[in-house]
């Protein structure tokens, strides 16, 4: 690893949250109390805020400079839900410019900051998500409908909606950003709007360890435009339904540690961005050095994940030594024609996989956005060189995955290829072997696919489709 990751550093001095008025109780709510503490820590050179055994209602806090906020062994911290507390702001979500509710956890422009204990933290999710249908059991939807009727009709059986401003939300979409009156015409709504947990904004020496958090809103964390940032030892829990639920997006970041985790989420689990199309491509603010190990995803849309946010470019990321069990995707990387940006120096080695629902590995140019077809006809003429993602560079090796629908999937632009992807010492189990489309200089060195029907040992070989 050619990179060094700084980590914060506190002073020993504690600020218990109870001598700043809160209380372990079902409906005493503790943001001030807990937000008092903080400021204070912060104010005075800096300590650590600790939470101590029981269950604390809070509404949104803001973490600050020089603060550790612990959660001791039993500590529940439960997030609330009202419009009152949570209202919409502007910021970056899915890599360009929204609107969204103020996170349960945030700080902007702080540094030496952390989130640690062996507590959980609730960001009560579940009162915020709608979900499809398709998702659940038939005991599940009916208990939806027994907590809020409305529901919005779809393909796959409609998706339940919490609350009525949410399911009018919906069906009226977000206004038009340029309105100086946007924030307000979004607020009827506000609950459409759902914000991540964890929210982490231009942030230096950040430690986020030993934690349970779970039950997010829209994603569990997301730090943007931060440095030194670690992440460890940490549980990082959504329902498989939640919608958006995605266990980490590290999005335009550097210098980053994200070990020896485990999550279970109801998207993506370990997911690398860097902003969407033009607009991201203005700030030149790239993900890299980033280093992924000891961790586990379960029941996730994707193990490990580039994109498909990717406009400012990738590189530099080294992932070893994790196992993805249950995940619709083992190893993903995805993208479309109008993003632009450059995906290269990866290292992915000692993954191990079981039983993917579809690609144990996948490269895709036809995420979203564009038909993929119509891309490769050059029937979107609108986009220029700038708009054409890039994956190049990539090395994998020691992947074992026993059984996933197909092995390994390479699905390029004719305009420019997906190129220089080298897999090594690795051995797949599936129904399909190889899908290559529009690739070029793909390497199997030592790598062996067995399907129903043959067992096919590749020495070496170069592929281009």
């Amino acid at each position: 690893m050619n990179f060094k990751i700084e980590l914060p550093e506190f002073v020993e001095k504690y600020y218990s949250i109870i001598d700043f008025g809160a209380k372990s109780d079902r409906e005493f709510n503790n943001q001030k109390a807990i937000q008092l503490a903080i400021d204070t820590a912060s104010q005075n050179g800096g300590g650590i805020v600790v939470i101590p055994n029981g269950y604390y209602l809070s509404g949104p806090i803001e973490l600050k400079s020089d603060v550790n906020l612990h959660l001791e062994n039993n500590a529940f911290l439960q997030f609330t839900k009202s419009k009152e507390e949570y209202p919409l702001i502007w910021t970056e979500y899915e890599g360009i410019k929204r609107i969204r509710a103020v996170s349960p956890i945030s700080a902007k422009n702080q540094k030496n900051i952390a989130i640690t204990g062996s507590g959980i933290i609730d960001g009560a999710g579940d009162l915020w998500r709608g979900i499809k249908q398709f998702k659940l059991t038939k005991k599940e939807w009916e208990r939806c409908l027994k907590k809020s009727p409305y529901v919005i009709e779809g393909k796959e059986g409609g998706i339940w909606c919490p609350t009525k401003t949410y399911y009018e939300g919906v069906l009226k979409g977000e206004p038009n950003y340029d309105d100086p009156n946007a924030l307000a015409i979004a607020s009827e709504n506000y609950d459409v709007y759902r914000p991540v947990l964890v929210s982490l904004i231009e942030c230096d020496r950040i430690l986020i360890e030993g934690l349970t958090i779970q039950n997010s809103p829209a994603w569990n964390i997301h730090p943007l435009y931060c440095t030194n940032f670690t992440l460890k030892n940490a549980n990082i829990k959504n329902k498989f339904s939640a919608q958006n639920g995605d266990g980490i997006d590290l999005e335009s970041c550097q210098n980053c540690e994200i070990a020896d985790t485990i999550f279970a989420v109801g998207d993506d689990g370990i997911c690398i961005k860097s902003g969407k199309n033009k607009e991201a491509r203005k700030k030149k603010v790239p993900t890299k050095n980033v280093w992924i190990h000891g961790c586990k995803v379960f029941d996730a849309h994707g193990g490990f994940v580039v994109g498909s946010e990717m406009s400012r470019g990738v590189s530099n990321i080294i992932v070893e030594d994790c196992i993805f069990s249950g995940t619709d995707i083992g190893v993903r990387f995805k993208s479309a024609m109008g993003r632009g940006g450059v995906v290269e120096d990866i290292t992915i080695k000692n993954i191990y996989m079981s039983n993917i629902i579809e690609e144990a590995m996948i490269f895709t140019m036809g995420y979203v956005l564009v038909n993929i077809e119509d891309a490769n006809e050059g029937k979107n003429e609108q986009f220029g060189k700038e708009d054409i993602p890039e994956f190049k560079n990539i090395h994998l090796e020691n992947i074992i995955c026993n059984n996933s629908n197909t092995a390994i999937k390479i699905n390029g632009l004719e305009l420019l290829p997906i190129h220089d992807i080298t897999i090594k010492n690795s051995s797949f189990y599936a129904n399909k072997s190889l899908d290559l489309k529009l690739c070029k200089n793909i390497i199997l060195d030592n790598v062996e696919i067995t399907t129903k029907e043959k067992r096919a040992l590749y020495k070496n070989e170069v592929f281009s489709a």
